[in-house]
């Protein structure tokens, strides 16, 4: 757990906590000072020499983000591709997964709405059947369910780690197990995870792990990063090639790159690279772990305290929960939570149907408000969005 110091360390780096009482980390963190500094100071280096100059001279910088990365979630940095944000990460791995017609996606009733989208484009395309595993008793995915609907033409096990309509933290690591055990590829969305709780690939079993900067990493928006399994690598083919995934080396023939860089293009924005890689450096330096426990205990606080509104109802699932708290209050539209909060500076957003349709709807529920604490958020914070929202109870 972070000491007050740590706290009081955190505040002062994010000149955001001047400015804010900010609980939409899981939209968008506030940057802390370094992240800030490296990407502001990179765009104002290409203003003076220009952008190919600029990243020339960041070469070195540049290559450590992708160290950074890998040193964050277990990995190797020639695992590592960095792209434009985390559904294009996504988007690269699950379509260069050569699937065939009647082969099974399995995913779950927290998946998001861009993945799901995407396993129904396939579907149309290609032939492929998505199939959603139950949850359990305590509205996780059932490793059960899964285990009994696992057969030779699952292709894909692909699972939100951290679902962006709640606090619930999947098993992922018991759900690894089984695509092992299956030899079916393990894809994981981890938008939500990486920067909230500590992420190990290898402990994990995933094949495939997707992930943004601009979240709980607390880095610039526009840049996320792919981790491909090494040994995964040369078997998938990405569905779009350029001249730095491939090279042209024939006037009939092209050699794809052999590490997870041919996932990425040419052009990139090495600004936000850059960011994202002290924003990696950044939260190591404070201590995933650590800062993982104060925001869930965090969010363990707000939960108990929305419940003790009258007619506040906390729509968090799971076992173990993050640092995401999804809330309603009876007679209170979200939406005006949302904007009454913002009228004091105070950042939540709502989620919707149209984000997590399975979940939400098997659970009768329209929209949410989303309260996403980080670790430099404060208990008097959490006071003043609750006697806020406790007014609007009273007065519903």
């Amino acid at each position: 757990m972070f000491t007050p110091e740590q706290v009081q360390r955190a505040r002062e780096d994010t000149p955001g906590c001047r400015e804010v009482i900010h609980f939409n980390n899981a939209g968008a963190a506030l940057m802390p000072r370094p992240v800030i500094e490296a990407t502001i100071g990179h765009l104002e280096l290409e203003s003076r020499i220009g952008g190919y100059e600029a990243a020339d001279a960041a070469a070195e910088q540049i290559e450590g983000t992708y160290a950074a990365i890998a040193r964050l979630i277990g990995a190797a940095p020639d695992e590592i591709a960095v792209v434009e944000n985390a559904t294009r990460a996504w988007d690269m791995a699950f379509y260069s997964i050569p699937f065939r017609p009647g082969d099974r996606i399995l995913t779950s009733m927290a998946e998001y709405a861009s993945n799901v989208i995407s396993f129904l484009q396939m579907a149309r395309r290609v032939g492929v059947r998505v199939e959603v595993v139950p949850n359990d008793e305590h509205g996780q995915l059932s490793v059960a369910a899964l285990r009994e609907l696992i057969d030779d033409r699952v292709r894909v096990i692909a699972v939100s780690h951290i679902p962006t309509n709640g606090g619930l933290i999947q098993p992922v690591e018991e759900i690894g197990q089984v695509a092992r055990a299956a030899g079916a590829l393990f894809l994981v969305d981890a938008c939500q995870s990486v920067g909230q709780v500590p992420i190990d690939v290898r402990a994990m079993g995933c094949d495939l792990l997707s992930a943004t900067s601009r979240k709980y990493l607390r880095g610039p928006r526009g840049v996320g990063f792919l981790y491909v399994r090494r040994e995964l690598i040369e078997q998938l083919e990405p569905a779009f090639l350029d001249l730095h995934a491939a090279r042209w080396v024939a006037p009939d023939r092209y050699e794809i790159r052999g590490d997870a860089r041919r996932f990425e293009t040419w052009e990139a924005n090495i600004a936000g690279k850059l960011g994202m890689g002290v924003a990696a450096n950044y939260a190591m330096a404070m201590g995933v772990e650590a800062g993982s426990a104060r925001l869930r205990a965090l969010a363990e606080m707000l939960r108990e305290r929305i419940r003790a509104i009258p007619g506040g109802q906390v729509h968090d699932l799971g076992v173990n929960r993050g640092g995401i708290v999804s809330f309603t209050v009876d007679g209170v539209d979200p939406d005006a939570i949302k904007r009454r909060l913002a009228a004091e500076r105070i950042n939540v957003t709502t989620s919707t149907v149209f984000s997590t349709r399975y979940d939400m709807t098997a659970r009768g529920l329209e929209r949410v408000v989303r309260a996403s604490v980080h670790y430099y958020n404060t208990e008097a914070e959490i006071d003043r969005l609750v006697e806020i929202v406790g007014a609007m109870a009273r007065n519903a």
